[in-house]
């Protein structure tokens, strides 16, 4: 082949340090299309991004010149500076040092637009803490 082709699909979910639930309505939408614009400019096309105070969830296409650890890092990153530098919370804010990020087929990838757009109803029923232990043995972890 003369070309290289990849359709990558991440299921990326991150938290807050310590699981705070510092990401309050009132700001979410300013952190999520931060999130996204960062994305966007890794060359990392998005689906959707929503999540509840303390985590996030986010769906989007992996950029073949990029590693799923370099495009984490740098969004998080980011997205810390901007937080802090905004002052868009009164404690200093930081996600936790890990992610999890999960490849989708593109078979499911409406499924977990879906889950991800409903995390707030999803949430009503199942913690966050619960969800985070389901994922470990649903994916063997």
């Amino acid at each position: 082949m003369s070309h290289s082709y990849n359709k990558i699909w991440i299921h990326g979910v991150w938290t807050a340090k310590y699981r705070k639930p510092l990401i309050a309505h009132s700001i979410e939408t300013k952190v999520y299309n931060f999130i996204s614009h960062q994305l966007q400019e890794l060359g990392c096309k998005v689906k959707i991004i929503n999540g509840m105070p303390d985590h996030i969830h986010c769906l989007f296409l992996l950029n073949s010149q990029r590693s799923i650890a370099e495009v984490m890092k740098q969004v998080k990153g980011s997205s810390t500076h901007f937080i802090n530098e905004n002052n868009l919370i009164d404690d200093k804010f930081a996600w936790q040092t890990g992610y999890a990020a999960f490849s989708v087929s593109e078979s499911i990838v409406d499924r977990v637009y879906n889950y991800i757009k409903n995390q707030k109803q999803h949430h009503l029923k199942k913690s966050s803490q619960e969800e985070y232990e389901e994922y470990l043995r649903l994916f063997g972890l």
